[in-house]
C-alpha cells in the first residue's frame, strides 16, 4: 500500500479517479441530442437548487420537441398541495411522489393524443444545496420515469447525490450536468446499465459530486440486480461506499446512520464463520454497555472492501452475490466500500453520525493498524492516521488470536508492537480506545475462513460445524463457493458401477486417479 512521493518542490496532483471520456458527448451535445429526438416527450419537476436541468434543455435550443412542462414547487405549502405532505422534503419519498404525480398527469393529458408515437418521461429532483442556513451536507435525490417504447409500462432510475462544491452556484451547475447525464443515459443507455452509471459523471469529477445510491426498476431493467449496480458505484469510484439492507433494498447511507451509534465488522465473509458472528455478538454486548450508547438504536454493518472482493485483480460478481446472500440470511446490512485503511472508513462514518462508532476486528487486523508502511502516503504518518481514526472516541473491539494450538493466545492486552510505538499503544489501552473482547467462545478460536473454504471445496466433512447453520444450509442447498458433496458423488459412482461394463470403465478410472 506504499505510495511513492514526488519531488518536494512539485505540488501534489490528485488525478480524477473517473476521468471524463474524450469520446463522450459534452452536456450541450447530450441535451441537444435529446431535444432533436422526436420519439420522446416529457416533464421536468425540480425543487431546490434552481431549475438547472430544465435550463440546459432550454438553453441548447429545440426544447419544444422535448419539454411538455416544467414546474418548481419551492414553497412547502404549495409542494404539499401538489404532491402530498412529506416529513422530509429532500427525501426519496418526496421524489417518488413527484414522479408518481407528474407521470400520471402527463399520461392523462397527452396519452391519447401522442401516446402511440412518443415515449413519455418525467424527470424530477428534490435538492438541498449549500445556503446560509445549511452550509453543509448539500445533497439531493434525482429520478427519471420513462417508457422504453411507446405505450410501454414505465421503468425508473433513482439516484442520490452529494454536492461537494463550496459555492451554491457551482453546486447548481453540477446538479444540472448530472441531471442531463441521467436523462440522456435513461433514454439512450438503459440497455447498458454499467455504461449508464459511468456516464453520470461525464463533465464532472468526484471532487465535485458523488453518487452514493442508485436503483433501477421496471421492465427495461428486469434482468438488473441492484446489488451489482451498487457495487458498480464503488468500483467506478462514483461513491466511496454504498449500502443495501438484508432484503436487497438499496438505501442512502445517511438515512440509515444519521445520529445513531454504529458498530462495523470488516471482513471478506468467504464464508461467514462462527468466529465472524461470535466477534460481532461479543463486541455488541460490550458496546451497548457504553454510557453514550445504552438505550440507543444501534446500527450494525458488515463491511466488505473492494480488496476483500478482489481475486487476481478481478471481482467475480457471482461470488460477490453469494457472500451477500449469506449475510442476508443472517439479517445483516451490507456496506461496500473502497476505504482500504481504517482511518478512511472512520472518516466516512463520522460524516453521517456524531455518535459513538466502534470497529470489530481480530488481532491480525490490529497488528496491521500498527504497521507504519500503510501510512507512507500521509504527511503525518501513523500519528495522522490515528488522529483521524480515534477522534470522536472511536473504539476498537479486538478478538483474540491463537496462531496454532501450541502457541500462546494473543489478545489486545498482550500484543507486542514496535518498541517506539509501545507508549502510544499503552495510551490507547488505558483510555479504552482499544479493548479486548470478553466472553468469546474458546472452541471457535481454531476456526479460520480459509480452512472452511478449503474443506467445503474438497468435500471434506466437518466444515458445517464451523459456520452458522443457516449459512451451511445455503451453501449446501445452492452449492455456493465451489461446494462439493462427496456423498452425492459416491452415490453417482455406485449407480454407474451397476451399469453394463463398457459404460462403467471411464468413470471408475477417474475415481481411482483422484484417490
Amino acid at each position: 500500500m506504499k505510495k511513492s512521493r514526488g519531488a518536494k518542490s512539485l505540488p501534489k496532483v490528485r488525478p480524477n479517479p473517473v476521468p471524463p471520456k474524450s469520446e463522450a458527448p459534452n452536456t450541450h451535445q447530450k441535451a441537444l441530442e435529446v431535444n432533436l429526438d422526436p420519439s420522446k416527450y416529457g416533464v421536468f419537476a425540480e425543487i431546490g437548487a434552481g431549475q438547472e436541468v430544465a435550463r440546459w434543455f432550454f438553453r441548447v435550443g429545440g426544447a419544444a420537441g422535448t419539454i411538455a412542462k416544467t414546474i418548481s414547487a419551492y414553497d412547502m405549502t404549495v409542494s404539499d398541495a401538489i404532491y402530498g405532505h412529506s416529513d422530509r422534503y429532500v427525501s426519496r419519498t418526496r421524489l417518488q411522489s413527484m414522479l408518481d404525480h407528474e407521470y400520471q398527469l402527463l399520461l392523462k393529458r397527452l396519452g391519447k393524443k401522442r401516446g402511440a408515437s412518443v415515449k413519455f418521461f418525467v424527470f424530477a429532483n428534490t435538492v438541498a444545496a449549500r445556503s446560509y442556513v445549511h452550509p453543509e451536507n448539500a445533497h439531493g435525490w434525482l429520478g427519471i420515469r420513462f417508457q422504453a417504447e411507446p405505450r410501454a409500462k414505465p421503468s425508473e432510475i433513482i439516484i442520490h447525490a452529494r454536492l461537494n462544491d463550496r459555492e451554491n452556484v457551482q453546486q447548481q451547475e453540477a446538479l444540472g450536468i448530472l441531471g442531463v447525464n441521467l436523462v440522456h443515459g435513461a433514454i439512450y443507455r438503459h440497455k447498458q446499465p454499467k455504461e449508464l452509471i459511468a456516464s453520470l459523471l461525464d463533465g464532472l469529477t468526484t471532487e465535485r459530486l458523488r453518487v452514493n445510491a442508485i436503483e433501477f426498476s421496471g421492465p427495461a431493467f428486469r434482468d438488473v440486480d441492484n446489488r451489482l449496480m451498487t457495487l458498480q458505484l464503488v468500483q467506478q469510484n462514483l461513491a466511496g461506499a454504498a449500502m443495501f439492507t438484508a432484503d436487497g433494498e438499496v438505501v442512502e447511507v445517511s438515512e440509515v446512520l444519521y445520529k445513531k451509534p454504529i458498530l462495523v465488522e470488516r471482513g471478506s465473509f468467504h464464508p461467514i464463520t462462527n468466529v465472524t458472528i461470535d466477534m460481532l455478538e461479543c463486541a455488541q454486548s460490550q458496546f451497548v454497555q457504553e454510557r453514550e450508547v445504552g438505550g440507543e438504536e444501534l446500527v450494525v454493518l458488515m463491511e466488505m472492501t473492494l480488496n476483500n472482493l478482489t481475486d487476481h485483480g478481478e471481482i467475480a460478481h457471482r461470488d460477490f452475490l453469494d457472500r451477500v446472500d449469506m449475510l442476508r440470511t443472517l439479517g445483516k446490512t451490507v456496506l461496500i466500500s473502497n476505504y482500504g485503511t481504517y482511518h478512511r472508513l472512520a472518516g466516512y462514518l463520522f460524516r453521517y453520525s456524531k455518535r459513538r462508532v466502534a470497529l470489530v476486528m481480530g488481532v491480525p487486523s490490529l497488528m496491521q493498524i500498527f504497521d507504519e508502511k500503510y501510512y507512507a502516503d500521509l504527511d503525518g504518518g501513523i500519528l495522522e492516521s490515528f488522529g483521524r481514526l480515534f477522534k470522536n472516541d472511536l473504539k476498537l473491539y479486538v478478538y483474540p488470536f491463537r496462531p496454532s494450538r501450541n502457541q500462546p493466545l494473543v489478545t489486545a492486552k498482550n500484543l507486542q508492537v514496535a518498541p517506539h510505538l509501545k507508549d502510544l499503544y499503552a495510551y490507547l489501552l488505558r483510555n479504552r480506545s482499544i479493548e479486548s473482547i470478553r466472553g468469546y467462545r474458546e472452541e471457535y478460536l481454531p476456526v479460520f475462513s480459509r480452512d472452511v473454504l478449503a474443506k467445503l471445496r474438497a468435500g471434506q466433512a466437518g466444515w458445517e460445524k464451523m459456520v452458522p447453520p443457516p449459512v451451511a444450509r445455503m451453501i449446501k442447498g445452492r452449492k455456493l463457493l465451489g461446494y462439493r458433496d462427496t456423498r452425492s458423488s459416491g452415490d453417482k459412482i455406485l449407480k454407474e458401477k451397476s451399469r453394463p461394463l463398457p459404460q462403467s470403465r471411464g468413470p471408475a478410472r477417474k475415481v481411482r486417479k483422484r484417490g
